[in-house]
């Protein structure tokens, strides 16, 4: 039911983004979705599925019925933000890198349709602060979160801490080097950059996600890995709400077309699982056992449970 549910909303958006039939489908469709995956994420996380779905059920309609600028626009950030974290949430760890590149594009398709479901509620925003707001409020959700699936700070362990350290000094980077650069960069250096850019939407159609390409796929897909083997990976997929985010708020900007949004987030997509598999192969290296049948026995071992996929995990 839960599928049909999300296969109906997207049949909805994507009706009206063609457009095709009466003006209340894309509304409708992100009510439907906003409420969806918010069930599924109570779901998922041990929490009350019917309480919080219906309560986002019954704030998507209240939206609705209102329609008043702002209102549309807290919803919006409501839905980006939960489509971010569930998608997150809703993988399962990969024994091997081909299972954790599978279960990277599962998190993005899923924030995909969070996408589809943000811009159906028309917000009136600034992207910036928008791709600001909703990238903080997923980074601390699924922080929230993992904090309990990875058994709290005394969980970590000495490689999760450095993990945690070296994922947050990213973060960092990217966010506050982008906002120095934009404020305070010399003319010569952001041109250079700008030409860089230019130059891929020019011969590529379109130019990758930086905190999706470097932080969130790479992240999503070694912390998948991990989980199979040890439950620090958590900590490492809290990461990759950075790469999440950046799907479900890419439609956000009304200067860059819908096509040019999708080859975006496809290159990042494709780079990170590049970076993530060159990660996991070197730590791999430094802890595990070397030759490929060693490999293959390390991979027979990693037998760390975890719940089903459309099981709750606590």
């Amino acid at each position: 039911m839960w599928v049909l549910l999300i296969a109906g909303a997207l049949a909805a958006l994507v009706a009206a983004l063609i457009p095709v039939g009466p003006d209340w489908l894309a509304g409708a469709g992100s009510v439907a979705v906003a409420a969806g995956y918010t069930w599924a994420l109570a779901a998922r996380t041990g929490g009350r599925p019917l309480v919080f779905g219906g309560l986002a059920l019954a704030l998507g309609v209240l939206v609705l019925v209102l329609d008043e600028d702002h209102l549309r626009t807290g919803a919006a950030v409501m839905t980006c933000v939960v489509s971010a974290v569930f998608a997150v949430m809703a993988t399962v760890p990969a024994v091997t890198y081909l299972h954790a590149m599978r279960e990277c594009v599962i998190a993005v398709l899923i924030s995909a349709i969070g996408a589809l479901a943000t811009v159906g509620f028309e917000p009136t925003i600034t992207v910036t602060r928008f791709e600001y707001a909703t990238f903080g409020l997923a980074l601390a959700g699924g922080f929230v979160v993992v904090y309990r699936l990875g058994a709290g700070l005394h969980g970590l362990g000495r490689r999760g801490v450095v993990i945690v350290a070296v994922g947050g000094l990213l973060v960092a980077v990217s966010v506050l080097y982008a906002e120095l650069l934009r404020r305070y960069g010399s003319p010569e250096l952001v041109e250079a950059l700008l030409d860089a850019v230019r130059w891929s939407r020019d011969n590529l159609g379109a130019f990758p996600r930086p905190i999706e390409t470097i932080l969130g796929i790479p992240a999503l897909a070694y912390g998948c890995h991990m989980r199979a083997r040890r439950r620090q990976g958590w900590w490492v997929c809290a990461f990759g709400v950075a790469g999440t985010a950046a799907v479900a708020n890419a439609l956000a900007n009304p200067a860059i077309s819908f096509e040019e949004s999708g080859l975006s987030v496809g290159y990042g997509l494709v780079i990170g699982l590049v970076i993530g598999y060159a990660v996991t192969r070197l730590d791999l290296a430094l802890t595990g056992s070397r030759g490929r049948g060693r490999r293959v026995a390390e991979a027979a071992a990693a037998l760390r449970p975890e719940p089903r996929r459309s099981q709750a995990l606590l």
